[in-house]
């Protein structure tokens, strides 16, 4: 999905997961559950709507028709509606029940709109900019995004201390940067996987992970635990609809039992 395509869209269960959790690691996405018999959702429809549209590039709207969609409705608990909830990286980042007012709407997609940090992190990390990644950090040193984006880059020019003093303050709150933090510790090792790390940096998922599980067999201890630790990392940024990730999960899950 480009950053051009409307910024309204209608959502199922099908697709729920690629465009709204997987999108919103990108921007943030608001998801409108409403029904068509419901007045209230007909009148805040075209508020959202027009206020997304507003801030076009910045934030998008994901429409999820409770009666077709009930295990979405299931899922988020949605007990009355209009529901609306604010997805970012991933994850729901704010929510309102009702139809409120317009400028309410306004003040709520306002805080949601990325701040000039997030801007950068995310131009940084599409172009590989380096640069704009330290930018980033400068005004925002817990960037989750900026600092796991400019640890690739270092992980994969060899510069792992540096990645390391990045990224670990972060670990605990994030499995990706916990497995970047995991990846650097193996590479300042004596026996780091490097044919698996090649593997993934040159863009072979599926051999990096074949590698590694063979790795995680063969190994035990400290360095078991950073194995696990790196592949739940690489699972977290391969994303929830995945199936080379779940099929890997199932197999590291089974080896670790």
């Amino acid at each position: 999905m480009s950053e051009t395509a409307s910024p309204v869209r209608d959502v199922g269960e099908a697709d729920f997961a690629q465009l709204v959790i997987e999108r919103s690691r990108e921007l943030p996405v608001v998801v409108d559950f409403w029904a068509e018999w419901c007045a209230p959702c007909r009148a805040l429809g075209p508020v959202l709507e027009r206020e997304v549209a507003a801030r076009a590039g910045k934030v998008e709207l994901a429409k999820v028709d409770v009666d077709a969609n009930p295990s979405l409705q299931a899922q988020y608990r949605v007990q009355g509606i209009p529901a609306v909830k604010a997805f970012r990286d991933g994850a729901v980042a704010g929510e309102f029940t009702g139809a409120l007012p317009p400028a309410e709407v306004a003040r709520f997609l306002d805080g949601l709109v990325p701040s000039e940090a997030e801007e950068l992190a995310a131009a940084g990390e599409a172009a590989g900019d380096e640069d704009a990644l330290r930018r980033a950090l400068d005004l925002d040193p817990r960037g989750a995004r900026a600092a796991g984006a400019l640890a690739r880059l270092l992980l994969e020019r060899g510069d792992a201390a540096e990645a390391l003093a990045l990224v670990e303050p972060l670990a605990p709150t994030d499995f990706a940067l916990a497995g970047l933090a995991a990846r650097a510790r193996l590479q300042l090792g004596d026996d780091p996987p490097a044919e698996a790390l090649a593997a993934w940096d040159g863009g072979d998922a599926e051999r990096a992970l074949e590698l590694l599980q063979a790795e995680v067999a063969a190994a035990d201890g400290d360095r078991r635990e950073l194995l696990r630790a790196l592949m739940v990392g690489l699972f977290a940024e391969l994303g929830p609809a995945s199936e080379l990730a779940t099929a890997h999960r199932r197999r590291l899950a089974a080896a670790l039992s």
